[in-house]
């Protein structure tokens, strides 16, 4: 449903407070107290108790339609009041009965479903909207007008929040606490929240993520818009090993959940912070100052230990300081008011300093409240009359109520300690840089890259017909070199005679045998001492089996062993041993793990986490992140490795991982990098069926279970239009070249009539959001000259964030008209959007362009004036309920 009704949530005219007992109509009091004190413009009803004089009735039936309930009851009395409230035609009901129970949760919607009513909660606190008047919280106090929306799945996080900002002076658009989630949910609110012109960044506090499709969406799209800082709190509970049993490889080991979310909030582009005191410093700096570009900070300072403190601060978060002769500028322990006066002004204007650190250490020599006034009317100054506003963090130790109010006054962000100001610096450098990130164009993959879905597809259903759980060393090998990942050759021997014979070939050219166990019940053969290495003859082969099968009788007298597994041996020499792998979080679905290799993966435990799909940009990334990479840039007489095949094996795993959800797990380990390339020396995969819940919408044809859909190749065609051959497909992120030379060839008057005003400027910036598409809610459709690859065209359809409506695109080369193509695309868009379910199309048509309304009209729209603009017609098409199976086949093997 996401964004459905949150305006009765947040501005509603008519609340019901519903009680069911003498200690529920308490708490229901409360709450009634709490709406006449934040002066609630509306009507206050009560249901089951009696408040003053507030309207009172025994039950819904006596009332008119309310826009929100509020219901604190016993649980065994809220699926009936829920059911009540959803008769009258109750539009949002807040659950304020705290209940761990999952059947509570699954009452209450039951109860609401029928009637659309919307749910926040069980376990919810409430929540307060300052600019509609409405404190319907339990919130020690009601939050102050702003522009932050706080989302919190914890009550008392929610609380502690508030109740901190509100001693600073720091206001919220909304607040709201949504325990136990069972409707309303964070993603429901991130959507919200980024559309809400009033709200400039969002507070996020969760714990748990039930549908990590639709949250990660959501986070995407928000962090986008606006900043967005995510505290998770339960990182690191005992019930930990509850969520799924023990992984059995070393990726999978990697991959612990906090690790996992921790990659996903990346991704999505938040702010992650660790604790309430990070959190604090984010709401004080987002509350005052808004993102700027750079990351330059100049620190200014009553001496020069504080200010090597903040420096060291600073260096140790990764920020850098500002060039300057001297950086921290030490005013020294009798500065003054006019001192930092003079100090600040030039700061001010030097383009080389992106943001100032002004910090104040109370002395008798010093007043500070004169201090802040005077760096409160400087900054001020500066940008009134220069227009900038160049950021500007202030610490000023104590608790000095005047220095504190001026500071507010001026919106400087101001913080106690010179840690916590570095930090909320560091806060919004990283969201630009994040910004930045997710706009960067990657680099296009190696046209050779064809994986060879049809041979990795038998090697898995072959296997899993005959019941196995793992795939033995040959179908591994058969499987990486169906995606183009080297590996050594291996042969499978059945017993010691098979394994020496297969070990001369290896022996007689010179090499050296390495033989490995094979057991179906054994994952980590090092474990059983299932590794022979370094054999150089027959009888080496021979002895070496038998000790491997007499270690594992001794050890595992119950494992199967089907036999061994027989390559040369590869010395590692100045190659680095390194890990790359699968593991199957129970939230996010497939994440790609990296990191240092070797039996003490686990132990060392140096990987980084990435979701899937991957570009070679994330992938170069992922490999960054980890305390190994260093170890992959030349030092002494080791050259470097090719960092580009080693981010394309990663790229290639999780393609891998798209192509193939019964592959649960995968290690390879090691995975040997040099100069010259990468080859994986062993490698696991296990596999299971794939089991698609009843009730449960697939996120795509190829991959149930992925937290973010990869680009959707089953969507590409080829197609003839009047004797030309065109290629159309999903667009890509790495298509920004592409599309500036198509704009190029566009006329004048087709691209006014296309963005309804002339356009000349193509930049990075406006080709990104062409090309970066989250394939959750939006396609866009490229139609290319089969042979040559030029643009002719593309459509584009975004559906809204409750997947209803889509709003429709389209443009081809001007010197294609009459090709029939600008049909044949938007054929391919209407498919596209009748297979996710959406429910109409619609678009604005200029209406001049007589040629788009014509095909409109003759693929079923509507059309009516705009209201609002005389100049443009409105179409809309309603999607009758099938799905075009044929847009849904892969055509490729």
């Amino acid at each position: 449903m996401s964004t459905s009704r949150f305006d009765a949530l947040l501005a509603p005219r008519f609340v019901v407070v519903a009680v069911a007992d003498e200690t529920s109509a308490a708490l229901g009091r409360g709450m009634v107290a709490n709406l006449r004190a934040s002066q609630f413009r509306g009507t206050i009803s009560m249901v089951g108790g009696i408040v003053g004089d507030t309207q009172s009735v025994a039950s819904f039936a006596e009332l008119e339609p309310p826009d929100l309930v509020l219901i604190a009851a016993p649980p065994t009395a809220v699926p009936r009041l829920v059911a009540e409230a959803g008769a009258c035609g109750a539009r949002v009901a807040v659950v304020l009965t705290a209940d761990r129970d999952d059947v509570l949760c699954r009452d209450v919607w039951a109860a609401a479903k029928p009637y659309g009513l919307r749910i926040v909660g069980p376990g919810s606190i409430g929540l307060s909207s300052p600019a509609a008047c409405l404190d319907a919280s339990l919130f020690s106090r009601a939050p102050s007008a702003g522009d932050l929306a706080l989302i919190s799945q914890s009550g008392t996080v929610a609380a502690g929040i508030v109740a901190w900002a509100a001693k600073r002076a720091v206001g919220f658009s909304a607040a709201i606490t949504l325990g136990q989630a069972c409707d309303i949910d964070v993603a429901d609110c991130l959507d919200y929240f980024a559309g809400d012109i009033h709200t400039r960044a969002i507070l996020l506090s969760i714990d748990v993520v039930r549908d990590a499709g639709k949250f990660m969406s959501a986070a995407r799209a928000a962090a986008r818009a606006k900043p967005v800082v995510v505290l998770r709190t339960g990182r690191h509970p005992a019930a930990i090993t509850a969520v799924g049993p023990a992984s059995l490889t070393h990726t999978g080991a990697l991959a612990r959940p906090d690790a996992v979310y921790e990659a996903a909030f990346r991704r999505a582009g938040l702010l992650s912070v660790g604790n309430l005191d990070a959190m604090f410093s984010a709401v004080e700096t987002l509350g005052r100052q808004r993102p700027f570009p750079g990351r330059r900070l100049a620190i200014l300072a009553n001496g020069y230990g504080i200010g090597a403190l903040a420096a060291d601060q600073l260096a140790d978060g990764g920020g850098t300081l500002a060039p300057l002769e001297a950086n921290p500028v030490d005013l020294g322990i009798g500065a003054n008011a006019p001192h930092y006066e003079t100090a600040l002004s030039p700061l001010l204007a030097d383009p080389a300093v992106d943001a100032i650190l002004a910090i104040h250490v109370p002395t008798a020599r010093s007043d500070s409240a004169a201090v802040a006034e005077a760096i409160a009317a400087t900054v001020t100054t500066a940008r009134s009359r220069e227009g900038r506003r160049k950021p500007v963090f202030a610490v000023s130790l104590g608790e000095d109520e005047a220095a504190l109010a001026a500071f507010a006054k001026a919106g400087i962000p101001r913080f106690s300690t010179d840690s916590d100001a570095v930090q909320g610096f560091l806060h919004l450098v990283r969201y630009r840089e994040a910004q930045d990130d997710l706009m960067r164009t990657p680099d296009s993959l190696p046209r050779d890259f064809l994986p060879d879905r049809a041979r990795a597809r038998t090697l898995v259903e072959a296997a899993l017909t005959e019941g196995c759980t793992w795939l033995d060393p040959v179908s591994v090998a058969g499987l990486l070199a169906a995606y183009g990942i080297p590996s050594l050759p291996v042969t499978l021997a059945p017993d010691a005679e098979a394994a020496a014979a297969a070990g001369w070939a290896i022996i007689a050219a010179g090499g050296t045998v390495a033989l490995k166990l094979v057991s179906p019940d054994i994952v980590h053969k090092s474990d059983v001492g299932g590794v022979r290495l370094d054999l150089t003859s027959e009888a080496d082969i021979r002895e070496a089996a038998a000790a491997i099968v007499a270690g594992v009788r001794r050890s595992r007298p119950d494992a199967r062993i089907t036999g061994f597994a027989v390559q040369p041996m590869v010395r590692a020499g100045k190659q680095r041993e390194l890990i790359a792998g699968l593991a199957e979080d129970p939230v996010f679905g497939p994440v790609v793990v990296f990191g240092r290799g070797g039996t003490a993966v686990e132990v060392i435990d140096d990987r980084a986490l990435g979701l899937p799909p991957l570009d070679l940009r994330l992938a170069q990334d992922l490999i960054d992140r980890t305390r190994v990479a260093r170890r992959l840039a030349a030092y002494r007489d080791v050259p470097a490795v090719d960092r580009h095949a080693l981010a394309l094996v990663l790229v290639k795993l999780a393609q891998l991982a798209a192509d193939l959800p019964e592959v649960r797990e995968l290690d390879i380990n090691p995975l040997l990098s040099d100069a010259d390339g990468v080859v994986a020396l062993d490698g696991r995969v296990m596999i299971a069926p794939q089991v698609v819940r009843a009730g449960e919408r697939p996120r795509g044809a190829h991959h149930p279970r992925f937290a973010i859909r990869p680009y959707p190749v089953e969507w590409e065609r080829s197609i003839a239009l009047k004797g030309r051959a065109i290629r159309v497909r999903p667009v890509r992120p790495e298509d920004e070249a592409l599309f500036h030379d198509f704009f190029a060839q566009v006329s004048a008057e087709d691209l006014r009539l296309r963005f309804f005003a002339p356009v000349r400027d193509f930049n990075h910036a406006f080709l990104a959001r062409l090309t970066q598409l989250d394939y959750a809610r939006a396609i866009a459709f490229v139609a290319q000259e089969a042979q040559t690859g030029t643009m002719l065209g593309a459509v584009r359809l975004h559906a809204d964030a409750n997947h209803v409506a889509g709003e429709y695109a389209i443009l081809v080369r001007s010197d294609t008209k009459g090709l029939g193509l600008g049909h044949a695309l938007m054929r391919m868009m209407i498919d596209w959007a009748r297979t996710e379910g959406l429910e109409r199309i619609e678009g604005s048509v200029l209406r001049e362009n007589r040629p788009m309304l014509a095909v409109c009209r003759r693929l079923g729209f509507t059309t009516k004036a705009d209201p609002d603009d005389a100049g443009v017609m409105k179409v809309e098409l309603v999607l009758k309920a099938f799905v075009n199976k044929s847009a849904v086949s892969d055509p490729r093997p």
